[in-house]
């Protein structure tokens, strides 16, 4: 587990119109503070990644389809430095997952459907400075297996 990051798994109450699910509180532990929130949608197929920031935690939930998120610890102070995690989340395991900053995220559909992807953030986009640093979907030096497992 890459220090820092944090997985929980949400309480869904369904009833006989349908369920509802809360993603997250002000009095959660885990609440830092509010920045925006937005929802980001992924084609079968597409990858993306692979993006960190220096200032922002971002807190994700994925409310359509299912998602393969990556991370990767790009913090060289960190005692997990390098290293890399996979979270499968989505309609059928229903998390929340707080990604820290300097910590490299992108995520690709599992399956056949677009999926959606719930961003909850701590700062405010700005378009004019933003908050992040990019490296390509296959960078060599991650190395991270974007493929789906058939077994």
């Amino acid at each position: 587990m890459i220090q820092g990051v944090k997985i929980e798994e949400l309480r869904v109450i369904p009833d006989d119109r349908g369920y509802l699910m809360e993603m997250l509180r002000a009095d959660s532990p885990d609440f830092q503070r509010f920045g925006q929130v937005y929802l980001t949608v992924v084609y079968p197929g597409v990858v993306k990644a692979w993006h960190c920031h220096t200032r922002q935690t971002d807190t994700f939930v994925c409310v359509t389809g299912m998602v393969k998120v990556g991370l990767y610890d790009g913090r060289e102070a960190s005692p997990t430095h390098g290293e890399k995690m996979t979270v499968i989340m989505g309609w059928q395991r229903q998390l929340r997952l707080m990604i820290p900053p300097g910590v490299y995220h992108g995520f690709t559909p599992v399956g056949t459907e677009p999926a959606g992807v719930i961003n909850i953030t701590t700062e405010v986009y700005d378009y004019e400075n933003p908050d992040e640093l990019r490296r390509p979907w296959d960078d060599p030096e991650i190395g991270f297996d974007w493929s789906v497992e058939n077994r």
